[in-house]
């Protein structure tokens, strides 16, 4: 406690009355995360949002996950989600983020004044903060814990330059338990009944000196906010299966989310540090980008949207797929460069979830893909074209020489849709994602029928790929995922 009572010593708030604590934050990293200019901090947040559309969700968007890294770095990713928040009027931002700077034992909340920015100041909603309060003994107002942390200002000039008339109430975490997590999402959301609210969790992925440790770690974060399982990514953390900085704050609020009715989560955008500047090797830090919907009871046709998304590209499409994969293939084992490249529809731009498989002779050389729609799908068959090639453990790196006897095969997938129902899973029709706890597996629709499996024996399957006992689909704690891909290749 000792830092906290410098910081209060420190802010003149250890001995200040009622109206003196309404003070106003100064903005902390200014000219550092982000311009310190107004004119230039608004030009970047417009050109972030421009340049990085929301995709369409299925349903009402209850919370986002963003990242909190300096704008040229996360901001493309960060942008993604709140661009779904765009012309909101009157609502309150209930802000959860990690503490990196201060140690707290408690729920900081910032409960009154006002938070300021380049671009102006902004409200805490003080009766929200109040009520919030009043819900738990864990959570305590600390506004000085706050002082120096980033990770939940780098928020606020986004929700200035998407946002009409909204206010804020920021909170912080430091290394809480799974009830401590579970009492905040839930003091949260019942605070937040009955009041236009939206929750914002602020999380920055993998930090560490290895790009394919971050690529393999990031994609099993991804898959647990996907899966939108609370204490699925809680154990996952605490276990150093998935990583997250902020992960304890998403904890919270995906608890308060289900409390206000979310029941599904979209994996808008996930990248590095790495990716985004180009250079492999070095210090990378994972991004990602989430959203928690509720579908309500739109839920039935979004399934039958998602099911008849997987099939629906034209003869040309598909080729201008394969030629995509082929020419970075190519480029990339020969080079070392990838080539640039346009989407010859706009289909092709939409975000979806592909899979990129190489044969030689006949034989597996590589299959790797991206399970969610994170990146536009001309630019994730030319990804994982570069992934099936040189990413693949269980192969060594695709040689120049083997380049003329491979061929490329492609499936587009449609969004995940759960299922509690094993006998709903149809062989020849659904590729199948097995998740229990932080174990995950995925398999492709095709690879069933090649291999001869009834839907037993695909869901076995599915489970040892995941790491589990064949029969842990019949667990109750098991989720299934079912999903259907479009199959195309250069050999068909």
């Amino acid at each position: 406690m000792l830092m906290i009572v410098l910081l209060l010593l420190a802010t003149g708030l250890a001995c200040a009355g009622p109206e003196e604590a309404k003070m106003t934050r100064e903005p902390a990293v200014a000219g550092q995360f982000y311009p310190g200019r107004p004119e230039d901090l608004a030009a970047m947040v417009d050109a972030l949002l421009t340049d990085n559309p929301a995709p369409e969700v299925p349903g009402r968007v209850i919370a986002i996950q963003v990242p909190h890294a300096g704008y040229p770095f996360s901001g493309p990713t960060a942008a993604h989600a709140f661009n779904l928040m765009k012309d909101s009027d009157s609502v309150t931002v209930v802000m959860v983020g990690p503490s990196h700077r201060a140690f707290v034992d408690k729920a900081a909340v910032y409960a009154k004044g006002k938070w300021k920015t380049p671009l102006g100041e902004v409200a805490i909603d003080e009766d929200l903060a109040k009520a919030l309060l009043k819900e738990s003994d864990f959570l305590a107002d600390m506004p000085a814990a706050h002082v120096q942390e980033h990770s939940l200002e780098v928020q606020v000039p986004f929700l200035q330059r998407v946002m009409n008339d909204f206010r804020i109430v920021p909170v912080m975490l430091l290394q809480p338990t799974w009830e401590q997590c579970e009492a905040v999402g839930k003091a949260i959301a019942s605070a937040s009944k009955g009041r236009k609210v939206l929750l914002l969790a602020s999380t920055d992925l993998y930090h560490g000196e290895s790009y394919d440790d971050a690529k393999r770690t990031d994609s099993v974060t991804g898959g647990l906010l996907a899966g939108f399982d609370a204490r699925a990514l809680f154990d996952a953390l605490r276990a150093r299966e998935a990583q997250a900085c902020g992960g304890d704050p998403v904890v919270a609020v995906m608890v308060a989310a289900r409390e206000l009715g979310a029941d599904s989560a979209v994996l808008l955008h996930q990248t590095n540090s790495n990716d985004v500047t180009g250079e492999r090797g070095g210090y990378c830090v994972g991004y990602s980008a989430t959203a928690f919907v509720a579908t309500g009871e739109d839920v039935a046709g979004v399934k039958k949207q998602a099911e008849a998304a997987g099939g629906d590209l034209s003869a040309d499409e598909q080729q201008s797929l394969l030629a995509i994969a082929r020419k970075t293939l190519e480029e990339y084992i020969r080079t070392g460069r990838r080539p640039t490249g346009e989407p010859a529809t706009p289909r092709l731009a939409e975000k979806r979830g592909a899979f990129v498989t190489l044969h030689r002779q006949g034989e597996l050389r590589g299959c790797i893909g991206y399970v969610e729609a994170v990146k536009p799908l001309y630019e994730a068959v030319a990804d994982m074209a570069v992934a099936a090639s040189t990413e693949d453990p269980r192969f060594p790196a695709v040689r120049p020489e083997e380049l003329g006897e491979i061929d490329i095969e492609i499936t587009v997938l449609s969004p995940l849709r759960e299922t509690a129902d094993p006998d709903s899973v149809e062989v020849g029709r659904h590729g199948l994602v097995v998740r229990h706890g932080f174990n995950s597996g995925l398999l492709l629709p095709q690879v069933p029928v090649e291999q001869g499996w009834n839907r037993d024996q695909f869901l076995d399957h599915t489970c040892l790929k995941a790491g589990l006992p064949p029969r842990a689909w019949r667990d109750r704690q098991t989720r299934l995922f079912v999903f259907t891909g479009q199959v195309f290749g250069e050999a068909d």
